[in-house]
């Protein structure tokens, strides 16, 4: 798709420079900041007892926290070492040893004492566990027992009856390979992975747009492109080493700008730990926020193509590259009609941005001859996420922001090969090298030699929501084979889920920690399977990084707290596959991870290349520095496409709020403190702007209830710098707000921002009891005195 490489690392700049300052005194004294020297002596203390075999999986593997690529202390950006507090956090997670048998086959009630904070503290899951249907605790079983069981219960079922659920920490492209191999072999099609839950509306909506589903561009575009913007991302927390990324940019003359609903503070300044000038004077990293509302950006966007259009009508070609546009994208004519339809007054109602904010937006962008657009979960995670980000797509389009050096889209991601995982196929829509569909299909069967299931899969909420079907359908779900994730902190309606769960025959944990959806109960048995971390994965591993660079990661040898009893994921599912179809198991086999590399190259093209991985240190990036260099698309006709979208109806009513879920010190679900670093809020803080607390005579830290037809949350309120009428809560203890049945509506995610209305808790409880006591009693009211 690009033909030109990569250039490998570049240097940084020598010099210091203090205008990205936030403070001249040293480390931050008296400001809020994040303890990032003291965490990471706490950490080496937590690792003490496996020390050496932690620093070998920080210096030789591949970082199995975020997606920025970083293998052992280097990566491909910048020259220097690299590493953060995001991957020291999980990291005791590949070092700890088993958890205590006293403590494993405890009394189930005393297990669901702990919180999944607690529960992964008390180490990895040592040998297979089984729970039957009325049994008090976990008790240990043989492998080939746990296996045949699981298998003998798959050939009584419809494969349409049996779902299969990988997560994005530590798991490899082989893994999710074989696993999506493994799933259509046995005739199932219900495969899905964490990766879609957060960005598959970005992938859906790149393919439509300019043909294909990722980063057109490298970290390095940051560096030295005039305008870095990032769409509801909160990059420095997720991925805390863009913050060097970010650093360098800003050096090299970077405007950085974010738009986003809070004046997020670790997008606003931050301590670099492993930046000597940044860790003593902190680094500004934002130059300019747009506080835009929450699901308010396609508003926000169109005001910016709508002032576009007004430039060009008094000056030809001083928005629009008409140059780029006319030789490389369709749908001009079209987008241009829908966009002079907006009105200015809705523009402004549903993006919360002043018409003048929006004009100097659009004429800085205007001027700019680079840009890189990246974003994230505040455009993905809605209803019309798809939409959102073919909005972002349109604006890159009309200014030529694609297919070269210093301009193109990234969407932006948290967790280690997440990029790879829909690119091995594990996602209903999708195999290896293409869509599950037409010629892909007839292509994908010749290589594999078998008939692939002809019915679509269903999405990971769909799938939990077909648990509970009637017994006689055949969309029933009763086995769920999950490696890793934890359903009931990541969805949405969590009273459902643990009712969905429990209703499953059968429910498979394949992991290397137990989770609070671990404990819940079945209706036959839990069946918990040990893992093996990626550092242990026999021959190694590979990830794809958001930039496309696929990394191999070593097996590392040391692990004083091995767990003898653990298996390599990939191999586990060739294992169910032998016993569920012995005789035609052949198909699926692979003697060793060098093989399955050798077959990724060839069903996915892209990955030609990954077949050469073998030691330390390799890596290539498929597609090129730039994806559609040159304005050629991977399209049928080469061009881009410019997509008109509509303003979205939120729903909120007079006077209630919008309300998202946000991240604090926390790697996806498994939470890291009780406090966020960057604004000190609580866990069940309710992040709101004071002039809204005002009106609703509520003061600071007085406890509030926001609420709406699906859940209830009780919390704190805590005053930042939030556009008005927004309001945040943390993930996941704001789920409960949030409906199951919410998809958006291409990609078939759940939906995580609602309208709520916000109470003092005294007033709201008082209501209550006052409806409570002035119920009608019945008894009292027949009374004939």
């Amino acid at each position: 798709m690009g033909k030109t490489k990569h250039p490998g690392p570049i240097k940084k700049a020598k010099m210091p420079d203090p205008k990205h300052w936030v403070s001249p005194v040293p480390f931050g004294l008296g400001k809020l900041k994040p303890k990032h020297i003291r965490d990471s002596f706490k950490i080496a203390w937590d690792n003490k007892d496996n020390l050496g075999y932690a620093s070998r999986i920080i210096t030789q593997g591949v970082c199995d926290g975020c997606a920025l690529g970083v293998a052992g202390l280097y990566d491909q950006t910048l020259t220097g070492p690299h590493v953060c507090t995001t991957r020291l956090n999980v990291l005791r997670l590949n070092t700890m040893p088993a958890i205590k048998e006293e403590i494993l086959h405890a009394d189930i009630d005393e297990l669901k004492k702990y919180d999944s904070t607690e529960l992964r503290q008390l180490g990895r899951i040592p040998y297979p566990l089984i729970r039957r249907k009325g049994e008090r605790r976990f008790s240990r079983l043989t492998w080939d027992d746990a296996m045949d069981m699981i298998a003998n219960k798959m050939k009584k079922l419809n494969p349409k009856q049996y779902a299969f659920y990988l997560t994005s920490r530590g798991i490899t492209n082989e893994s999710y390979y074989v696993a999506a191999k493994v799933a259509r072999f046995l005739g199932a099609n219900n495969i899905d992975n964490a990766s879609r839950i957060c960005h598959s509306p970005s992938k859906t909506a790149l393919k439509r747009s300019i043909g294909v589903g990722a980063s057109t561009v490298n970290y390095q575009d940051w560096i030295g492109t005039d305008v870095l913007l990032f769409w509801g991302s909160v990059a420095s927390n997720s991925s805390p080493v863009s913050s060097k990324y970010m650093l360098e940019a800003k050096k090299r003359g970077t405007k950085i700008i974010v738009v986003n609903p809070y004046k997020e503070p670790a997008m606003e300044k931050y301590w670099i730990p492993s930046n000597v000038e940044s860790a003593l004077f902190g680094t500004k990293l934002a130059d300019d926020f747009y506080q835009v509302n929450i699901g308010g950006d396609i508003a926000f966007m169109h005001g910016i193509m709508k002032h576009w259009f007004e430039m060009e009508e008094k000056s030809y070609g001083s928005a629009i590259n008409h140059e780029f546009v006319e030789q490389h994208v369709n749908g001009y004519e079209d987008l241009k009609v829908n966009v002079e339809a907006q009105n200015w007054d809705n523009i402004v109602k549903s993006s919360g941005i002043l018409k003048e904010r929006i004009i100097e937006l659009a004429e800085l962008l205007a001027k700019s001859k680079n840009a890189v657009f990246a974003w994230a979960l505040g455009l993905t995670m809605h209803s019309f996420a798809t939409d959102n980000i073919s909005q972002v797509a349109n604006l890159a389009l009309l200014r030529g922001y694609l297919g070269r050096k210093h301009a193109g889209l990234m969407p932006f991601r948290g967790h280690s090969s997440v990029q790879g995982s829909g690119e091995m196929g594990a996602d209903p829509f999708v195999l290896p090298g293409g869509d599950f569909y037409g010629e892909n299909i007839d292509r994908i069967e010749k290589l594999w030699g078998f008939k692939l299931p002809e019915w679509q899969g269903d999405t990971v909420g769909i799938t939990l929501e077909n648990i509970v079907l009637p017994e006689g359908h055949e969309r029933k779900v009763k086995l769920y084979y999950m490696s890793g994730g934890n359903f009931l902190e990541t969805m949405p309606d969590p009273h459902f889920v643990e009712k969905a769960l429990s209703e499953l025959d059968i429910r498979v944990h394949q992991d290397i920690i137990l989770n609070t959806s671990t404990l819940i109960d079945a209706k036959e048995a839990v069946i918990v399977l040990p893992a093996k971390t990626r550092y242990e994965q026999e021959g190694g591993g590979t990830s794809t990084s958001t930039e496309r660079m696929v990394y191999f990661s070593p097996e590392i040898e040391g692990n004083k707290n091995r767990i003898e009893e653990a298996r390599t994921e990939w191999k586990i599912y060739i294992d169910l596959a032998k016993r569920v179809n012995p005789k035609m198991a052949h198909l699926v086999d692979f003697k060793d991870a060098y093989e399955v590399r050798e077959e990724i190259a060839k069903t996915n093209p892209s990955y030609d290349g990954i077949q050469h991985l073998k030691k330390q240190g390799d890596v290539f990036q498929w597609g090129g520095a730039w994806l559609c260099e040159g304005g050629i698309c991977p399209t049928p006709d080469g061009k881009g496409n410019l997509i008109p979208v509509d303003i979205p109806n939120l729903g909120k009513k007079q006077d209630q709020f919008l309300l998202t879920t946000r991240r604090g010190k926390q790697f996806n679900s498994m939470v890291y403190s009780k406090k966020d670093p960057f604004n000190a809020a609580g866990r069940y803080d309710v992040l709101m702007n004071a002039d809204d607390a005002k009106d609703l005579r509520v003061t600071e830290g007085e406890a509030v209830v926001v609420y709406n037809g699906f859940g209830v949350f009780q919390g704190r309120a805590k005053f930042v710098n939030i556009a008005r009428g927004n309001v945040e809560v943390h993930f996941p203890e704001g789920n409960f707000l949030l409906p199951r049945g919410r998809y958006e509506k291409f990609a078939r995610i759940p939906d995580y921002n609602i309208a709520v209305s916000v109470e003092k808790a005294d007033r709201f409880n008082a209501r209550k009891d006052r409806k409570y006591l002035e119920k009608p009693i019945e008894d009292l009211e027949t009374t004939v005195g």
